[in-house]
């Protein structure tokens, strides 16, 4: 599962092989959330409030990135790394 972005101690990754519709996982303190990358909906888990808040506060910025990563896992080739919240 390959690690796209970190920041604040927020992990985003991105697997090979997975599950329709298209999106990516946020890891923040052993807790785990899917966010549909289209509408930034979260497909299943759930983060503290405040980390919730900085992982849709940074898809917003980067949606095509992510969008463009999910191709690229699906093709099975390799993920650009996107910036991280500042």
């Amino acid at each position: 599962m390959p690690k796209v972005s970190e920041f604040f101690g927020i992990a985003i990754y991105l697997y090979y092989r997975d599950h329709q519709p298209p999106h990516f996982h946020a890891l923040y303190a052993g807790q785990e959330v899917q966010i549909v990358i289209e509408s930034l909906a979260a497909l299943k888990g759930e983060l503290p409030p405040r980390a919730m808040g900085l992982v849709m506060e940074w898809a917003q910025m980067h949606r095509a990135e992510l969008a463009r990563d999910w191709a690229q896992a699906q093709a099975h080739q390799p993920l650009d790394s996107i910036p991280p919240l500042v």
